[in-house]
């Protein structure tokens, strides 16, 4: 099959490139670093003529909330509209667990625009909800940094390796359309705000973390299971510590 990356060239998307070329698919890497721009259109149509499935793994390059608004919902027109014109049979795109549950992250409202126009179209879809990556916990511990303290909220989180993300998304892009969300997970739960203890203490960081209930998650306030994934969710087979000896120095 010729299967589109729309984002081809990040960190899910180069990995989901590889993974389907060498199963044998022709596997098209599509971002602005081969001419493929989605927020203005273009290259956009020449990128999926003969394509099969659309994969979306893009993201914005602004949080900032009107700005990620604006990138997923017009992007996501943008490519419905060319995919509709190619006659593209299968539209799967990657999403957040718990999205729906956050309306006051700009973040988390964007991702649930861009999910009711795929669901609209009337192209058979897919949608790939994932836990946290283990790659964006830094980020996370950062974002909730006030000089030398960190404030996480002692909730469940349920993080998992990119290198999983990828090979649950390959697997969708590869079935039949569902038509539905399949939520996605890492082996393992812990508490957001001992998770951020045990991984500035393996990084010799001196930032202390502070258990705060009212601590917010990029916008919104989190609860007890906001983050993790319901009974039944896909599984990865990473675990943090084996992903940790893997991953690069500094990870």
């Amino acid at each position: 099959m010729k299967i589109v990356v729309i984002g081809g060239s990040g960190l899910i998307g180069s990995k989901l490139v590889r993974s389907l070329g060498a199963q044998g698919h022709e596997a098209v890497p599509a971002s602005p670093k081969t001419g493929v721009n989605t927020l203005t259109g273009d290259g956009v149509a020449e990128a999926l003529v003969g394509a099969d499935v659309v994969v979306d793994v893009s993201n914005s390059p602004s949080f900032e909330d009107s700005a990620v608004l604006n990138f997923f919902e017009t992007s996501t027109r943008n490519l419905l509209a060319a995919a509709t014109d190619a006659g593209v049979g299968h539209y799967v795109a990657l999403s957040v667990v718990g999205s729906e549950r956050h309306p006051d992250s700009g973040y988390l409202r964007a991702k649930v625009a861009q999910e009711k126009l795929i669901v609209a179209s009337g192209i058979p879809y897919s949608l790939v909800h994932a836990t946290q990556f283990f790659e964006f916990i830094q980020g996370i511990i950062d974002a909730a940094t006030d000089g030398d303290t960190v404030r996480l909220a002692p909730v469940l989180i349920q993080p998992m390796a990119a290198d999983d993300v990828a090979a649950e998304v390959a697997e969708a892009a590869l079935s039949t359309p569902t038509n539905a969300v399949v939520e996605v997970g890492g082996p393992e739960q812990f508490r957001l705000d001992e998770l951020g203890r045990t991984v500035l203490a393996a990084q010799q960081d001196r930032r202390s973390v502070v258990a705060d209930p009212d601590a917010r998650y990029f916008g919104t306030t989190l609860g007890e299971r906001s983050l993790v994934p319901a009974d039944g969710a896909r599984i990865g087979g990473t675990r943090l510590d084996d992903w940790r000896t893997r991953a690069p120095r500094g990870k």
